[in-house]
């Protein structure tokens, strides 16, 4: 499991006063204010959130120690993350961190690897999982759900995928 999850990205500099767009990626966007200090994944410098407030598709948030659109645009992209041990306990069955996913291997029913986790991903229309497949560099997309990856495996390291029968045909 990862020590460190990454729970926000700041974007663009929002006006001139310092302030940032933020994107959270907790479960209750509004709850990475709540998480305490923020770290780079180094854990070399640290954010703490004055204020936060929600815009169109992300927030707008006033970070400590940031005062000028200057110092805002050189944050531009960087990821946040926390101590595992910040974030709440799961005690759902089904329910992971997409971090303690990312690295695992992804096999066939029948054991046969098909490649590795790359990302956990959502656009908007539920989480897809992004497997990088042994001897490609082409990505496998798959819905990250109980059709197509009908068991995850924390202890043995590795999902179970089922291909869309669409993906398959193109395989072969």
């Amino acid at each position: 499991m990862a020590d460190r999850v990454c729970v926000a990205r700041i974007g663009a500099a929002h006006g001139v006063r310092g302030e940032v767009k933020l994107w959270s990626f907790t479960q209750d966007p509004a709850a990475v204010a709540g998480y305490g200090p923020l770290e780079t994944h180094d854990g070399t410098r640290r954010f703490e959130i004055e204020a936060l407030r929600p815009a169109k598709d992300h927030f707008v948030a006033r970070i400590a120690g940031v005062a000028s659109r200057g110092a805002a645009e050189q944050l531009r992209n960087l990821e946040l993350y926390i101590p595992r041990a910040r974030l709440p306990h799961i005690e759902e069955v089904d329910t992971f961190y997409h971090a303690d996913l990312v690295g695992l291997d992804a096999v066939t029913p029948e054991g046969t690897q098909v490649g590795t986790v790359h990302a956990l991903h959502n656009f908007g229309a539920g989480d897809i999982i992004e497997i990088m497949p042994l001897g490609s560099s082409e990505p496998l997309m798959l819905p990250f759900n109980e059709t197509t990856v009908p068991k995850v495996d924390l202890e043995a390291k590795r999902i179970v995928i089922i291909p869309p029968t669409e993906i398959e045909a193109q395989d072969n």
